[in-house]
């Protein structure tokens, strides 16, 4: 998980939080939304890790 993602994180889970102590159903939304892009995030980066291994990989052997 990148730092963005974990921040995008917890930000939103401390947004939901506050939406949920005061009532506020938008910001508590908010919080949730910004939960899941956090989520996509963490998602995108490690996918883009394993595409990398896998072409490291291939290039590997193809030097063989």
């Amino acid at each position: 998980m990148t730092d963005e993602s974990a921040k995008d994180k917890m930000a939103g889970k401390a947004k939901e939080a506050m939406g949920k102590m005061t009532g506020n159903k938008r910001m508590e939304s908010e919080g949730k939304a910004d939960q899941a892009k956090g989520k996509a995030k963490g998602a995108l980066n490690e996918a883009q890790e394993r595409a990398e291994g896998v072409k490291d990989s291939l290039s590997r052997d193809d030097k063989d």
